[in-house]
């Protein structure tokens, strides 16, 4: 069975920063689609992020623009997403997921799209 798992939540200050890291010792995740999702209390999940297999093509979601950036180390097998100028807004439960049947060169961050999901990681950010 596909597995994902996520690590490198916790409690952050308004403005500070965190990475996330999402891997899998089931797949190579570096062969599929990988996207961030999160979900805060009593919202809809949120696609934040996304990057295509082998990394060719990368999208975000508007409300974290500029500030999250998605990256893979293909040699690890590791997808990371790096948040900075972290605001309170942005605590949720983040989750990696991925897609196995996009294009190469293809994402997108409509939950739907994702197959497999990690049980997630809670960051939350004080102000």
């Amino acid at each position: 069975q596909l597995q994902v798992v996520e690590s490198g939540g916790g409690l952050v200050q308004s403005g500070g920063s965190r990475r996330l890291s999402c891997a899998s010792s089931v797949i190579d995740l570096a062969t599929y689609t990988v996207g961030w999702l999160r979900q805060a209390p009593g919202k809809e999940y949120e696609g934040v992020a996304c990057i295509s297999s082998y990394g060719s093509s990368t999208k975000y979601a508007d409300s974290i623009a500029g500030r999250f950036t998605i990256s893979r180390d293909s040699v690890r097998s590791e997808v990371f997403l790096q948040m900075d100028s972290l605001k309170p807004e942005d605590t949720a439960v983040y989750h990696c997921a991925v897609n196995r049947t996009f294009a190469p060169s293809a994402c997108a961050l409509n939950r739907i799209n994702y197959e497999y999901w990690g049980l997630g990681t809670q960051v939350t950010v004080s102000s």
